[in-house]
C-alpha cells in the first residue's frame, strides 16, 4: 500500500521552553480535503508552517510524496501557502501577481501571460486581470491569491484562515468556490481555520487540535456527535455537558448522579464501568426537548431562562438548574409558538436516553 501524501511522524515543535506540537501523528491523503482546527494557540497554525517549510521541527520527519522535507527550504517545495493577510504585491495588477510564482520559476514571459489569464477566468476574473490590486473588492482580492498560489499546480495548497477578513455573505460564497475549485482539480488542500462553520461546510475531515495535541481526527458529522472528550465537546457545536458518579448500571444503561439530578446514559460496547465510576457525557443542545409542563420519562431538568441568542429561524436558549449547572437548548422559533418564555417562571429540559454521549475524559 503506498504512503499517504503528507505524513508527519513524531513530529515535535518547540519554542524554547514553550511546545507548540506535542509527538504529531498525522496522515494527509492526496486529493483531500483537510481541516485543521482548533482554539488560538493549539498549535494549528505552526502545524501548517511547518509543512510548508517556514519552520522546522525540533523532533520527528515530515515527508511529502515519500521525500524527507525537515530541510528542505520553503521555496524549494510544492506547497504554497494562501496567507490571511493574502500577502498580494500592492503595485502589481492582478495578472502580475498571479504570475509571480511562475517567473520565480523561470517561465518565460509568454507562458507566464497565458496562465495566469486562464487562471484568472476559471476563478471569474478575466475582466479584472489588468486592474490593480487595491482596486479589487475583498473577495476578487481572495481569488487573486488562490490563482497565484494555483497557477504552477502544486500537488498540495495550504490556506492558513484565508476567510477570516471577508465579511459573512462573502465567506459562504468563497467556501463553495473553494469547495468546488478543490473538486474539480483533485489538489490536496489543508485549510486552518478557528470556525467550525468553515471547517464542517468544506472539509473531507477534521482534525482538532488543542494544545499542540490532536485531540480528535474525522468526518464533521463524526465528531460533531460523537466528540471523544470533554476539550472536543466544548469546542465543538453547543453541548450540555454533565459529569457525575454512577448509581446503577441495568442492561448497558447507568444511571448517573450529577448535582443536577440523575440522567441514563448508554454505555458504549466494550466500556468497563462498574457502581460508584465517575463519568461523563454530552447532550447536543439541538437533541433537547423544551417544555413548560413537566415530561413523564427520564432524563428530565426543571430550569430558569437565563438568555437566549436569536439567529434566524433558529433560538438557543441558555438556562440554569436550580444547583447552578448551566443548560443549552437549541430549538427552531416554530416551537416556541406555545411556550411563554417571559412569563413562564420554570421550564423543562428533556432527552433521550440514546441521545447522550459518553465522554472519554
Amino acid at each position: 500500500m503506498s504512503e499517504p501524501l503528507v505524513v508527519f511522524e513524531n513530529v515535535v515543535k518547540r519554542f524554547g521552553d514553550f511546545t507548540a506540537v506535542q509527538e504529531m501523528n498525522l496522515d494527509i491523503h492526496e486529493g483531500e480535503f483537510l481541516a485543521l482546527m482548533g482554539p488560538s494557540g493549539c498549535g494549528k497554525t505552526t502545524t501548517l508552517r511547518m509543512l510548508a517549510g517556514l519552520e522546522q521541527p525540533s523532533e520527528g520527519e515530515i515527508r511529502l510524496a515519500g521525500q524527507v522535507m525537515n530541510d528542505v527550504k520553503p521555496h524549494e517545495r510544492d506547497t504554497p501557502l494562501v496567507w490571511q493577510s493574502l500577502a498580494l504585491f500592492p503595485f502589481l495588477n492582478a495578472r502580475e501577481n498571479v504570475e509571480f510564482g511562475l517567473k520565480m520559476r523561470g517561465a518565460d514571459a509568454a507562458m507566464r501571460k497565458s496562465k495566469a489569464l486562464n487562471w484568472l477566468d476559471r476563478l471569474g476574473l478575466a475582466d479584472f486581470a489588468e486592474r490593480p490590486v487595491d482596486q479589487l473588492s475583498g473577495g476578487q482580492r481572495q481569488r487573486v491569491a488562490l490563482a497565484r498560489a494555483l497557477v504552477t499546480e502544486p500537488q498540495i495548497l495550504l490556506l492558513d484562515e484565508p476567510l477570516s477578513a471577508l465579511d459573512a455573505h462573502l465567506v459562504i460564497r468563497m467556501q463553495g468556490e473553494l469547495t468546488r475549485l478543490q473538486r474539480e482539480l483533485g489538489i490536496t488542500f489543508v485549510y486552518v481555520t478557528h470556525s467550525q462553520s468553515e471547517a464542517f461546510a468544506m472539509a473531507d475531515r477534521v482534525v482538532i487540535m488543542g494544545d499542540g495535541v490532536i485531540a480528535q481526527t474525522g468526518a464533521a458529522r463524526e465528531i460533531y456527535r460523537n466528540p471523544a472528550n470533554r476539550f472536543v465537546a466544548e469546542f465543538v457545536g453547543r453541548n450540555n455537558i454533565l459529569a457525575g458518579n454512577i448509581s446503577s448500571i441495568a442492561r448497558g444503561v447507568a444511571a448517573v448522579e450529577t448535582p443536577a439530578g440523575e440522567f441514563k446514559v448508554h454505555l458504549p460496547p466494550m466500556r468497563q464501568a462498574a457502581d460508584g465510576d465517575a463519568l461523563s457525557f454530552a447532550i447536543s443542545a439541538d437533541l433537547v426537548h423544551l417544555a413548560d409542563k413537566e415530561p413523564t420519562g427520564d432524563n428530565v431538568v426543571p430550569c430558569t431562562l437565563i438568555s437566549e441568542e436569536f439567529v434566524g429561524s433558529v433560538i438557543t436558549l441558555f438556562l440554569e438548574s436550580a444547583d447552578g449547572t448551566e443548560f443549552k437548548a437549541q430549538v427552531q422559533e416554530r416551537e416556541l409558538a406555545n411556550i411563554d418564555l417571559k412569563d413562564t417562571k420554570t421550564l423543562y429540559l428533556s432527552w433521550p436516553t440514546s441521545s447522550a454521549h459518553v465522554l472519554e475524559d
